[in-house]
């Protein structure tokens, strides 16, 4: 889409945390509302400040709701990588994200509001205390979801790794994925409740209510990358992936003369903890027994210095993958969508080592689509050697990234995020919130 400044300029809230793969999209839209003339405030942590105001955002930092002033390891209040179970890591999500604070989140959100007032807010997936304030305010909101659709839908197989049914058990399987995810989600329905008679609005009967209020449900990823489903929510839309780097990734020069024979495999891993060293440093070992030159980044919060490499491999903090990966071969990575939909975006095939989070769900759709290969976090360098070689040996995975390529190049030209953001902006688009209660209309 274009830049161009629009004729009606609009004020828009982002209310954003630091989750690592959830805020370069959402600056990415700011950026884009702030190149078309609208004014764009980004509520956040104190440790992104640098990175809003670098996409031409006002900051407005958090006082109440669970802040970081840096991006460290000892200052993450989540630490879903500690938990030791996939169960345990979603019970830490809900107490310390998604609905213990939520009343925090939500005065914070009314605080800024009341301060100067906003045509609409996009909230980041899990905010729920965003919401609560949209709802309150009556102020139209769009709940931004970085990655694959996530919750449960007739046709979606659980977010844990599965790809869609097939026949009766399948189908089974599926439902009682998401009646476990309904009953998981329904856990922090106290708290939420409890914040939203703090605010002076009707109790729900789960917290998936809260999203269907949400005006808009947008989902930043391709159309053709998720898996399909025979019925979404009629707020849901997808506006395709953005693919922004973030100011961190810094530049790229090569170090390897220009027309090398040897490929290029970039290994990129969570820009956040998630106990990743080990599986670094497994990566590292196994593209030294190959015949490649190795990109390997470690993140804005390891120190490159700590992982030594053999000759043909390189270690950085980041590098642009707007850069690099149209001259990659394939990528090693965690699977977080970011790196996914940036690499498959540029037909390149993929070694998935999902660590947790939405990583297992993305790799299921890379492997479903033909597109590359999943491995356990827990491979050995010689499993994720063979796992590399594979990739780069067997033209099918490389085919099945050029497909998602093309396919995501077609749906450039479809409403896009920012689009959609601007109608929701416009006062003929607002809509008034269901009665407490009322169940999610569906469609096809």
């Amino acid at each position: 889409m274009t830049a161009q400044p629009t004729s009606t300029p609009r004020r828009f809230l982002f209310v954003e945390w630091e989750g690592g793969g959830n805020l370069p999209p959402a600056l990415g839209l700011a950026r884009r509302l702030v190149a078309r003339g609208h004014d764009v405030r980004v509520l956040s942590e104190p440790c992104n400040e640098a990175e809003v105001r670098a996409a031409g955002c006002a900051f407005v930092p958090y006082r109440r709701a669970p802040h970081r002033a840096d991006k460290s390891p000892a200052s993450a209040f989540v630490r879903d990588w500690e938990a030791k179970s996939p169960l345990a890591a979603f019970a830490l999500l809900g107490e310390r994200l998604w609905f213990g604070p939520a009343r925090a989140y939500a005065e914070d959100v009314l605080d800024e509001l009341a301060r100067r007032p906003a045509d609409a807010l996009a909230v980041s997936e899990g905010l729920f205390g965003g919401l609560l304030a949209a709802e309150q305010a009556r102020v139209p909101a769009a709940l931004l979801i970085p990655s694959f659709y996530p919750f449960p839908a007739p046709g979606f197989p659980p977010p844990t790794g599965a790809v869609p049914a097939r026949g009766p058990l399948g189908r089974a399987r599926d439902a009682l994925a998401g009646a476990l995810v309904r009953r998981l989600f329904a856990r922090g329905l106290p708290a939420l409740n409890a914040a939203r008679a703090d605010l002076g609005l009707a109790p729900l009967r789960h917290p998936f209510e809260q999203i269907a209020r949400a005006a808009r449900v947008l989902v930043l990823t391709s159309r053709a990358f998720d898996f399909p489903a025979e019925g979404l929510p009629p707020n849901v839309r997808y506006v395709g992936p953005v693919l922004d780097d973030p100011p961190w990734a810094g530049t790229w020069d090569a170090p390897w003369p220009d027309g090398h024979p040897d490929p290029l495999v970039v290994v990129g891993l969570s820009t956040t903890p998630q106990g990743q060293e080990a599986v670094l440093r497994r990566a590292i070992a196994a593209l030294g027994e190959l015949p490649v030159r190795g990109l390997v980044t470690t993140g804005p919060t390891l120190d490159p210095a700590a992982f030594p490499a053999p000759p043909n491999v390189v270690v950085r903090a980041a590098a642009p993958h707007a850069r690099v990966f149209p001259e990659a071969t394939a990528v090693v990575t965690h699977a977080g969508h970011g790196t996914v939909i940036r690499a498959l975006a540029c037909g390149v095939p993929l070694v998935c080592l999902p660590m947790g989070r939405d990583q297992a769900g993305n790799a299921a759709r890379v492997v479903a689509r033909g597109a590359g290969v999943r491995l356990s976090a827990q491979a050995s360098a010689a499993a994720i050697r063979d796992a590399v070689r594979r990739v780069l040996d067997e033209p099918g995975f490389r085919e099945g990234a050029r497909r998602l390529a093309a396919a995501i190049a077609a749906e450039a030209g479809r409403p896009d995020a920012v689009e959609e953001l601007e109608r929701l902006a416009t006062p003929h688009e607002v809509r008034p919130p269901r009665a407490a209660g009322a169940p999610a209309a569906r469609s096809a």
